[in-house]
């Protein structure tokens, strides 16, 4: 992958979607969110045509409080998963990555104020719709080392519709930890 990956959501649609494009403007991959699902199942795609399936993301229970969501390749194949730290995570959002069953990665809120803000002065009509522009939190990628491997930064913009994902470290994980921080995105836009 060619970083910096950028990740735009589509405005004007009922379901969540979006696509992740690398620094060239090639896409990579194609998400779309299906609505009334009890319990979540995400197919992720190389592209809009949905033609060619990369991963699907199943959630391990119908609440997803402390849900485990695991990431399937085209044949079955369980190659790792992310979870939320619930109570941890009321505050300062908390994931953590884990591949074969360990931990190998947790993905950490950089500044929850930021959060905290847009979703009070976001209620405010009309000036609720600048705060995509002032108030842009970032989430951290860590090794089990502590150092900083990956940030996803959210880009200002109307609606909240755009975010960066930059590596610091290069690593071997990369298809892991964007379908983490995709389903990270997808949850964290879910509560505001």
């Amino acid at each position: 992958m060619n970083f910096p990956l950028n990740f735009t959501f589509k405005v004007a649609a009922l379901a969540p979607q979006f696509s992740v494009r690398d620094v060239d403007g090639l896409e990579l991959c194609y998400v779309r969110q299906k609505l009334f699902n009890f319990k979540e199942h995400i197919q992720v795609f190389k592209d809009k045509s949905k033609k060619e399936l990369i991963t699907e993301i199943h959630a391990d229970r119908i609440i997803d409080w402390s849900a485990s969501y695991s990431f399937y390749d085209p044949e079955g194949f369980d190659y790792g998963s992310v979870r939320r730290k619930g109570f941890r995570s009321l505050w300062k959002s908390h994931y953590e990555v884990f591949e074969q069953g360990n931990q190998t990665y947790s993905i950490e809120e950089g500044n929850p104020f930021a959060k905290f803000i847009d979703g009070i002065v976001g209620e405010i009509p009309v000036i609720g719709f600048l705060t995509g522009y002032f108030f842009n939190p970032y989430y951290d990628v860590k090794d089990m080392d502590g150092n900083v491997c990956y940030t996803l930064y959210k880009k200002p913009s109307f609606f909240g519709r755009r975010f960066e994902m930059q590596e610091t470290i290069p690593r071997d994980d990369d298809l892991l930890i964007t379908m983490s921080l995709i389903m990270m995105l997808l949850l964290e836009r879910r509560r505001g």
